[in-house]
């Protein structure tokens, strides 16, 4: 008998040991790393605002609108708010990839979410 001919006839494995077992993480541990995820895409979401206003106003001319800096502390604690607010609804998803690369068990609490929720189809007119 060759080889190819005997691996094909082989049992196939169990499911369950195939399955690498994950292992448990205390409840306490599981909120603080999803906490410490949701306040990593918060702070993410707001430097990219930040560095948006800021090259805003490196675009504008000198008697543009967003070239005046008055309000630079509301509008920073408003891009904050706005960037937590955000990473509360894991809007971008970088928590949920942070939470299944350190925590094994996330994969299945993560909010499973397809790729299109976000932006319909397109209607084709004709």
């Amino acid at each position: 008998m060759n080889r190819v001919s005997s691996l094909s006839t082989a049992q196939p494995l169990e499911a369950d040991a195939a399955a690498p077992v994950a292992p448990a993480v205390s409840p306490e541990l599981e909120r603080q790393a999803k906490a410490a995820a949701e306040k990593f895409e918060g702070f993410f979401i707001a430097q990219m605002m930040r560095q948006m206003r800021s090259m805003s106003r490196e675009i504008a001319g000198e008697e543009g609108v967003y070239r005046d800096r008055t309000n630079d502390d509301m509008l920073d604690m408003a891009d904050t708010m706005v960037a937590d607010q955000m990473a509360s609804q894991r809007a971008f998803g970088i928590a949920d990839v942070i939470l299944r690369q350190v925590l094994p068990s996330a994969a299945s609490t993560a909010p499973a979410r397809p790729l299109n929720a976000v932006t319909p189809p397109v209607a084709k007119s004709e």
